[in-house]
């Protein structure tokens, strides 16, 4: 990948979002890599990032064990604690998805020549290190695109593959205190007005909005309205 201005100034920018918002004592700060994420890599937490350009992040803490303790509950995971950093950091690659956070071996990330590795700075002391791989979405150079007969073909051998569908009538953020503190009877108010669409998920991916309707008293969604690829990404 060329390591353009534009796609350095987005990592610095994602390196940047990500340690403002990570949890710590003290304040964060990205900067250029040093030290060494050693055994660490191997136990990150990783995402992956899909819409103007596919990107690879992941995030190796010193102290990980006790950010994860201090989560005071088996509900809440180190992958969970560290989630909205990665979507602050995915922000600033353009529009498009985050998927699963996830704990797994990132060290061929980290020792990819391709990618771009930050140190996560605490008062001169490395508290962690950001990973990122960027690449642009597009056809490959010299590649003879699909025609329709043989896009039917290859979609005719996934066509009994079963992808989870998601309906989706709002969100929140709530602090883990808020959401430990939860019991029976509580009301958590949405972000989202009384009749206004749903959002159909498709694996994640926003497809399509539809209203909230009622068959033989089961929930049901009416699609009113089926999104193309590039508002899919929104």
């Amino acid at each position: 990948m060329k390591n353009t201005a534009t796609e350095l100034d987005r990592r610095v920018a994602a390196a940047a979002a990500l340690a403002k918002l990570l949890p710590s004592t003290n304040e964060l700060s990205a900067g250029p890599i040093s030290g060494d994420p050693g055994e660490g890599a191997a136990s990150a937490v990783v995402a992956s990032f899909v819409g103007e350009r596919s990107a690879d992040l992941a995030v190796v803490l010193v102290d990980a064990q006790a950010m994860a303790d201090a989560s005071g509950s088996d509900l809440v995971s180190l992958a969970d604690v560290l989630r909205p950093a990665l979507e602050a950091a995915a922000v600033e690659l353009g529009t498009g998805v985050l998927g699963e956070v996830r704990i797994e071996d990132a060290s061929a990330l980290f020792a990819d020549d391709d990618t771009e590795v930050f140190t996560l700075d605490s008062a001169g002391q490395a508290a962690g290190w950001f990973a990122i791989r960027v690449r642009e979405n597009g056809v490959v150079t010299g590649a003879t695109p699909l025609s329709e007969e043989s896009m039917v073909g290859k979609l005719g051998r996934i066509s009994s593959v079963e992808m989870a569908l998601t309906v989706e009538i709002g969100r929140t953020r709530m602090s883990v205190r808020d959401v430990l503190s939860l019991e029976p009877g509580a009301v958590i108010e949405l972000d989202r007005s009384a009749g206004a669409p749903a959002d159909v998920l498709l694996n994640g991916r926003l497809i399509a909005h539809g209203e909230i309707v009622v068959v033989d008293q089961d929930y049901a969604v009416r699609i009113t309205r089926i999104l193309d690829s590039a508002e899919g990404l929104i």
